[in-house]
């Protein structure tokens, strides 16, 4: 069985590109490989340089791969679908450019994949993790929604031989257990997979356990992240907007939290998993100095318990 681990730059506190308090995509890189990662996530579309020459030479001095893009985007608005169709073109072709990677025999679809994640919306934020008091899409903006994951992964698909795969994610309107089901049943498998987080499925009062185990047959792709348990207590109990949570810390190393990779591991032995697991921990990028000691520590225990960080 083959779990290789890749890191993403959401752990040096990258999510939104227009935040003046970013590291440069070189430090992330160097500390990436540092650490002991051979995969990386490009993360948010512009972000790193979708350069083959720029971005190639430089994940080529440090030994790192890219196992997925990202498109972390509005996927609710019709007049962001340009954007989206001209990300979806740039990431993908971009992706292509790179050396194939590795299939392992249990992949359901090889790497690299196309991450999509309808972003985290003001309306929304501040309920993440409440899915009884969080507003909700009405029938034309979830079709609206569902037209734009459609698209992105039918061209991703037939273009460039790109797996899609949808990311539920706290403080998105692809969040809580109803709308993740309604997602499955409007996007069928063959046009796109699931990429499950352990951390998002807690944070949004799901067992990640539970949920690897009775979806396992539409996940083609995998997030870890664990979960502080006294802050999570505490922001949840103050409702406090989802990326001051993360900047409060309520993201933590593997095994320091309250997921239970014991289990995890156990399970992901059971279903027979290969393949491509990514590690993100947000944080507010002014904390990034802290990034290198915990994408570490992440990295050493998942190595401790048999997982591998090659690529």
């Amino acid at each position: 069985m083959s779990m290789r681990i890749a890191s993403a730059p959401c752990c040096w506190g990258v999510d939104n590109v227009n935040n003046p308090h970013l590291p440069p995509w070189q430090k992330v890189l160097d500390e990436a490989a540092q650490a002991g990662y051979k995969g990386l996530e490009l993360g948010p579309y512009g972000y790193l340089p979708l350069d083959r020459e720029r971005l190639g030479q430089a994940l080529d001095e440090r030994g790192l791969k890219v196992v997925a893009g990202t498109i972390f985007d509005d996927l609710v608005d019709p007049a962001n679908r340009d954007s989206l169709i001209r990300q979806t073109h740039e990431i993908c072709a971009f992706l292509k450019q790179l050396p194939e990677l590795p299939r392992e025999p249990g992949q359901h679809y090889p790497a690299p994949y196309l991450v999509v994640i309808d972003h985290v919306h003001a309306e929304r934020s501040r309920y993440a993790g409440h899915p009884d008091q969080a507003p909700r899409l009405d029938d034309t903006q979830w079709g609206t929604l569902m037209e734009h994951i459609r698209a992105i992964a039918e061209l991703a698909s037939r273009e460039y031989g790109i797996r899609a795969v949808i990311h539920p994610h706290a403080g998105g309107y692809i969040e809580f257990e109803d709308e993740i089901l309604r997602l499955m049943e409007a996007i069928p498998y063959e046009t796109a997979g699931l990429c499950l987080d352990t951390g998002h499925l807690y944070y949004s009062g799901m067992d990640p356990v539970t949920w690897i185990r009775e979806h396992a047959g539409r996940m083609d792709y995998l997030h870890f992240k664990d979960i502080e348990p006294k802050i999570f207590d505490d922001v949840m109990a103050r409702q406090v907007d989802f990326f001051d949570a993360c900047a409060q810390g309520v993201m933590c190393p593997i095994g320091e939290g309250i997921v239970d990779y014991d289990a995890i591991y156990r399970l992901l032995q059971e279903i027979d998993y290969q393949g491509y697991i990514t590690i993100e921990q947000e944080r507010d990028p002014r904390d990034a100095d802290g990034s290198l000691a915990d994408v570490t520590a992440s990295l050493e225990y998942l190595k401790r318990q048999g997982f591998q960080a090659d690529v």
